[in-house]
């Protein structure tokens, strides 16, 4: 197996790398109300769960991101497979159905973390 193999094995596949973008993505997103809100319930105090406050301002972008990464990543799960090895683990069906459900998990997740912040201002 030549060096180049490896290498290429030991890479994610785009699937996988932009889930975990899109999921990376959404918690940034949230980090303004969420992680706040955790850090006070938990007992975490101080004057920096404050300063988390100041990274509203970027809310947008880490959406844009988001939605980019999760579009990225359907568009490789459903419209255009990557093509795969015939002795490499993505040829098994249940890779990819592995990969579709921790799609979906990871969307309704991030999802849910992205709209916090606003239904959380309706019920404040």
């Amino acid at each position: 197996m030549s060096v180049r193999s490896k290498l290429h094995m030991n890479r994610p596949a785009p699937e996988t790398a932009s889930i975990a973008a899109g999921a990376a993505s959404a918690l940034g997103a949230s980090v303004c109300c969420v992680l706040p809100l955790v850090l006070v319930a938990i007992g975490v105090g101080g004057a920096w769960v404050a300063q988390l406050r100041s990274l509203e301002r970027f809310y947008p972008v880490f959406v844009g991101l988001a939605i980019a990464a999760f579009a990225y990543a359907f568009y490789r799960l459903y419209l255009k497979p990557a093509p795969c090895a015939p002795d490499a683990a993505c040829v098994s069906p249940t890779t990819r159905r592995n990969q579709r459900i921790a799609f979906w998990a990871t969307l309704v997740a991030a999802k849910a973390l992205i709209l916090f912040p606003i239904v959380y201002g309706h019920f404040a």
